[in-house]
């Protein structure tokens, strides 16, 4: 059985779904008001192998992740650009899901949108009033966080030690530091939606409580996000759930922070790197092995080196795949148990990537060795598994020579004939001609393998 740490418990426990088979997953995504960092996308890739580890394992998964369009940032943004807020929203949500699909990151099953559940989340609102768990005020609607017992489960603390760290911030009407907002009645050129309390718009953390209970049911099995989601977001998602009856989140789970340069990322440090650049100036796989190098719940360190360093470790996997293909008798062999087993229990252990990725690299060194011996029945079964645990972790590996040029290709086919001729010079000239384009050479058994 998969073992994941689950925040609400402090502890790791046994991952058990309302229905055996079926894992109903919600992982809180952007709001569109910028370009996605790389918190973003550690915790999408996080994620995103969880998720297709558990539908490897024979799991049939819905995932969900919302898309807040509508916020506070968008707002700004749009009166600082003068543009009109759905425009940035739309826009800005176009550039997440580029980067999500140069990370490789599976679309979720439903995306859904804040400004679409505004109807609904009016209407949880109103309940938790007449519950007498939320009270209006000047500016807004607010959740009375006393009204949940435990409230502060996922933040480890107690009401009493939150109310005396938080910070008062708002209008002096709120009944205490850590009550929050529910609605936001409009100011003058916002964009509102009506409600009993006046025009306005609902608060952030109202609205994933209405869009997971809708899309995944009462007690649905996994919420996720990153580490700084846990409190006091997530947190309230759970308090206006608790107080309208209704049973949340079976299991949380929460991925650490990213570093760079061995500082925690943050907008207050300006060193919030942007996440379209990373892929357009590194291979995008490097990102998810380096994720993968580490466990979701440790800090990641993202910096050149880190990256090239697993730019050089996908050469080394892909340089095997080429291998494989140029070899006959390795391919439709079924994978080694063994080494299948080893990676089940690598990542039932709470996710332990970092051994799962190991034994990757492993059973590629000892496929190669076979290969190097002549062993093709050796060798087969393993080249088999790696595959097959390759691509549960979404770690696509590059066979073949796309997108050389047919000029480069055609120095390629003239250097193996001049190897053949044993006419040394040449194969170097023509090696150096293809080096100087900006491709590597591999010399393989069938011959000049040309790849960027």
């Amino acid at each position: 059985m998969m073992q994941l740490f689950d925040t609400a418990k402090g502890s790791v426990a046994p991952f058990e779904p309302r229905q055996p088979g079926k894992v109903s997953m919600y992982v809180c995504g952007p709001t569109v008001y910028g370009p996605p960092h790389l918190g973003h996308g550690r915790f999408s890739l996080v994620f995103d192998v969880l998720r297709r580890y558990l539908a490897w394992a024979g799991n049939e998964v819905t995932y969900v992740s919302n898309i807040t369009d509508i916020d506070d940032k968008i707002i700004q943004r749009a009166r600082d650009e003068d543009r009109d807020w759905r425009d940035i929203a739309q826009r800005c949500e176009a550039v997440w899901y580029r980067a999500m699909d140069a990370l490789g990151v599976q679309r979720p099953d439903h995306d859904p949108h804040a400004t679409a559940y505004v109807e609904q989340m009016v209407a949880l609102i109103g309940r938790l009033v007449d519950r007498g768990a939320a009270y209006e005020t000047s500016d807004g609607v607010y959740f009375l966080s006393e009204r949940v017992d435990d409230y502060g489960l996922l933040a480890r603390q107690p009401l009493e030690s939150l109310k005396a760290g938080a910070r008062v911030e708002g209008i002096d009407e709120k009944r205490s530091p850590v009550d929050f907002a529910l609605w936001k009645k409009a100011k003058p050129g916002e964009p509102h939606w009506p409600s009993p309390w006046g025009d306005g718009r609902p608060g952030w953390h109202t609205e994933c409580v209405v869009m997971a209970l809708d899309l995944l049911g009462e007690g649905f099995d996994l919420h996720g996000g990153g580490q700084d989601l846990a409190f006091p977001h997530h947190e309230n998602e759970r308090a206006q759930a608790v107080a309208d009856g209704k049973r949340f989140a079976r299991t949380w789970v929460h991925n650490g922070f990213v570093e760079v340069e061995g500082t925690k990322m943050s907008k207050s440090l300006g060193n919030v790197t942007n996440l379209v650049d990373l892929v357009e100036q590194y291979d995008p796989r490097a990102y998810r092995l380096l994720v993968l190098r580490s466990h979701y719940r440790s800090p990641i360190d993202v910096t050149d080196d880190s990256l090239r360093d697993a730019e050089a470790a996908l050469d080394r996997l892909d340089a095997f795949a080429r291998r494989v293909v140029a070899t006959d008798g390795v391919a439709g062999v079924a994978p080694d148990a063994e080494a299948l087993d080893r990676f089940r229990a690598a990542m039932d252990d709470d996710l332990q990537t970092p051994a799962a990725t190991g034994l990757l690299f492993d059973l590629v060194r000892r496929a190669n060795a076979a290969l190097d011996a002549g062993d093709v029945a050796a060798a087969a079964p393993v080249a088999a598994a790696v595959a097959e645990i390759a691509g549960a972790l979404g770690l696509e590996l590059h066979a073949g020579q796309a997108e050389v040029p047919d000029e480069v290709l055609e120095w390629a086919r003239q250097r193996d004939e001049a190897r053949r001729a044993r006419d040394w010079g040449r194969a170097d000239a023509l090696r150096d001609q293809i080096t100087a384009a900006g491709y590597v050479v591999e010399d393989t058994a069938a011959g000049t393998v040309v790849r960027r």
